[in-house]
């Protein structure tokens, strides 16, 4: 009994718990660790998901930045009138470079740059002895076969009187009048020898060929003057500028619209806002192969002389179009191996290329003669890696672009 009770009274050690204390404690750590396991699954599905959902916009973004953005416009269909504007010189209608005939020495000058001369005005006198010489030797010369001109022929004379009586015979006759027949070519010989040197000693006077102004003096007092050298170049230079010739490259597309007679307005940078009226006088009548542009010539009235020759002029045409023409602009016009071609955007995005041929350039417009459509939606700049059916996004629809046009204001001063 004292065993029992003893074993019945015995204190639990302070090492041990009991089984009913550990079980809430086991509990609870199960409990967090799932609850730590949870959150963990969650974080990990949520980085997931939010990395495929990066994934896919990264991928959205590649594939819309894959896409070239273009601006398109649609074709202008045009009618009336557009100016034309061309490049221009303006020369001296007439222009006479006045060269040294004779050898000599300037003997004096009259006429400075910026002259005006009349017709027949003496610009320079040439001091040329040696000339003088050989026209007193050929005068002499003259006068030499002039007396055995008279001489032959007084002989000739008394043998053909001589010749009847048989005094003389055929054979003698006969020479003295071959000898008057050549003393007489000599005498021609040296008359047009004398002249010669005359008509050249007239040279020694530079005179002016027209009424105009001197332009160009290359040539002082004392200065030797070499004729037919090569070294001898022009004394003088006079241009009539009463009336000027302009002159302008006109392309070929061009050609049907500028004919004989057409007006034209020209500009001067020197004179901003003032016009001058032109018409189309010739043309040269073929291309240029090397431009593709035909040389044509219009008259300016120059009376008040405000145009300068050899000056740049700026020159426009009003041309006549014909209603209906489609127009797109010069920058959408794609140039390479395939030739002249536009490229078109279809509703899809989709681009396709058309041939083109170009009826007439007008500067930021061109005017398109077959291949174009009123209802093509046109790239405006084209990419240069742009393909045959590349995805394209549209980012703006431009409005046509109109062509410099008759909408141009008309200087106020006209001349």
């Amino acid at each position: 009994m004292a065993e029992g009770s003893g074993s019945a009274g015995e204190k639990p050690s302070g090492d041990r718990v009991p089984d009913a204390k550990r079980r809430p404690y086991r509990a609870s750590r199960a409990l967090l660790g799932l609850m730590a396991l949870s959150i963990g699954g969650i974080a990990v599905a949520v980085g997931i998901r939010s990395r495929g959902e990066a994934f896919t916009h990264l991928k959205d973004v590649a594939a819309a930045r894959a896409e070239p953005i273009v601006e398109i416009t649609a074709p202008m269909a045009r009618s009336g009138t557009v100016t034309l504007e061309l490049p221009g010189r303006l020369e001296a209608y007439s222009r006479a470079p006045l060269f040294g005939r004779v050898s000599g020495y300037v003997a004096k000058w009259n006429a400075d740059i910026g002259s005006r001369v009349k017709a027949g005005d003496v610009l320079a006198e040439i001091e040329a002895p040696d000339l003088d010489q050989q026209l007193f030797q050929a005068q002499s010369d003259l006068a030499n076969a002039q007396a055995n001109e008279a001489l032959a022929d007084i002989t000739n004379q008394r043998y053909q009187a001589l010749l009847p009586n048989a005094t003389v015979s055929r054979q003698s006759a006969d020479e003295k009048a071959a000898d008057l027949a050549a003393k007489r070519a000599i005498v021609r010989s040296q008359q047009a020898n004398v002249a010669r040197l005359q008509a050249l000693a007239q040279y020694k006077r530079i005179v002016a060929p027209f009424d105009g102004v001197v332009t160009t003096r290359n040539t002082d007092l004392g200065a030797l003057i070499n004729a037919g050298s090569a070294a001898g170049g022009e004394l003088f230079v006079v241009s009539d500028t009463s009336r000027l010739r302009l002159y302008v490259s006109v392309p070929q597309s061009f050609l049907a619209s500028i004919k004989t007679g057409t007006a034209a307005e020209l500009s001067v940078p020197e004179r901003p806002g003032k016009a001058y009226a032109a018409k189309v006088e010739t043309a040269s009548g073929a291309i240029d192969p090397s431009t593709g542009t035909m040389r044509t010539q219009l008259v300016v009235d120059n009376k008040d002389g405000e145009l300068v020759p050899g000056s740049f002029a700026s020159v426009h045409f009003d041309i006549t179009g014909g209603d209906g023409t489609l127009s797109v602009p010069a920058s959408a016009v794609i140039f390479d191996r395939g030739g002249l071609q536009i490229a078109v955007v279809d509703a899809s995005g989709v681009v396709a290329f058309k041939k083109i041929l170009i009826a007439r350039d007008l500067g930021n417009v061109v005017e398109v003669a077959s291949g174009l459509a009123p209802t093509d939606r046109v790239v405006q700049n084209p990419p240069d890696d742009l393909l045959e059916g590349d995805h394209v996004r549209v980012v703006v629809d431009r409005p046509p672009v109109v062509p410099a046009a008759s909408t141009r204001q008309q200087p106020k001063n006209k001349s």
